[in-house]
């Protein structure tokens, strides 16, 4: 079924009527020449100018990529919010495949169609895009972060990333156990890619006990071949029923938390890199309910931003690591005002987000 534009209609409810719309502005993009066909959502821009990375992903239909857009659009404007950062939220997806279609002349594409809006949206890498593309957007569009440092950029972000989530992992420990170290916890990562990698590392350095598991045989083996230490399950079906597991990292893409995985979960805490790991509203109580804490996606996975973000403003990186280790004490900030309002994390981190965003409203 579809609208008097030939939108779906479903697409069209979404973003004007139901809780995951309320988005500002949605720009449809396509260029025939170089094939690009992209969705770019702007949530909102209540603290600044819009931020948040560009998926390149294989979509089966043009409306579950505007719906995906719409989502991390919405989650970007939370995750900014709760950073600290002088930025809304938006996101943006091209569809296809990118091994198979992504060219320098569709990137410059993009890049032009980013430029249009101005200022309004900034873009950086998600999945599918990296730095060199970003550099190849940069030459269309100067509204573009997560670049090289060859060309004036702080280079990958999945770094800070995964230190964020390494520290979101720490103030987790010292809520439910009072001490934040991790050494001699089982963690399990689910996606050992760009983020997951570094992750590890971050485990290994403090003395956990990783298991690992990704669809990408080639990094489980980049992973096994530098840390034979490391424990490899099939996939994360075997992972979440890890006997012994402290610590469920989801890191690669988002749903993980739903009403399949969380009723066998083994571990105790959740938190991971994975942008939108709750399948659907409900699932934050499902697992306050079986005594499983929850540390918020989009607040321990910020380190990315919050180095994409300073790169518009000269780049630092030991700055950016500071601001990045203060995840910790926002973490714990989060979990105190679960418990004071007797909600799960995930809603008191919405709270808080909500109520800097609308203080950021009244301001302008």
């Amino acid at each position: 079924m579809t609208d008097v534009t030939g939108a779906p209609a479903d697409v069209l409810h979404t973003l004007f009527h139901s809780e995951q719309g309320g988005h500002e502005q949605v720009v449809l993009c396509q260029d025939q020449a170089s094939g690009l066909k992209a969705v770019i959502a702007l949530h909102s821009t209540a603290l600044g100018p819009a931020l948040g990375g560009t998926r390149f992903y294989p979509y089966a239909s043009e409306a579950e990529a505007v719906a995906d857009a719409l989502n991390l659009a919405r989650g970007m404007s939370y995750k900014n919010a709760m950073a600290g950062l002088d930025h809304g939220g938006g996101k943006a997806v091209i569809i296809g495949d990118p091994d198979v279609i992504k060219t320098e002349e569709l990137l410059l594409a993009y890049g032009r169609f980013v430029a249009s809006l101005g200022g309004r949206y900034v873009t950086a890498c998600d999945v599918g895009t990296y730095v060199a593309d970003m550099d190849v957007v940069a030459r269309e569009c100067r509204w573009t972060t997560g670049r090289s440092p060859e060309n004036g950029g702080a280079g990958d972000s999945s770094v800070l990333t995964a230190f964020g989530v390494y520290q979101g992992m720490r103030a987790s420990a010292r809520h439910l156990w009072g001490d934040p170290s991790l050494c001699d916890r089982t963690v399990g990562i689910a996606g050992v890619g760009k983020v997951g990698h570094h992750l590890v590392e971050h485990l290994l350095e403090e003395g956990a006990r990783v298991v690992i598991t990704d669809v990408r045989q080639e990094a489980v083996r980049r992973i096994a071949d530098r840390h034979p230490s490391v424990a490899v399950v099939a996939d994360t079906e075997a992972l979440i029923r890890v006997e012994g597991l402290d610590i469920y990292a989801p890191c690669a893409l988002g749903g993980a938390l739903n009403d399949d995985s969380v009723p066998v979960l083994t571990a105790t805490i959740v938190c991971g890199a994975a942008n939108n790991q709750l399948a659907h509203p409900g699932v934050e109580k499902d697992l306050a309910d079986r005594g499983i804490l929850y540390a918020p996606d989009y607040v321990v996975n910020a380190g990315g931003v919050i180095q994409v973000a300073d790169e518009l403003h000269g780049f630092d990186f030991e700055r950016c690591r500071t601001k990045a280790a203060r995840i910790y004490d926002t973490t714990l900030a989060i979990f105190a005002r679960a418990k004071a309002d007797g909600i799960p994390p995930a809603a008191a981190a919405d709270r808080i987000a909500e109520q800097r965003m609308a203080e950021g409203r009244g301001r302008r």
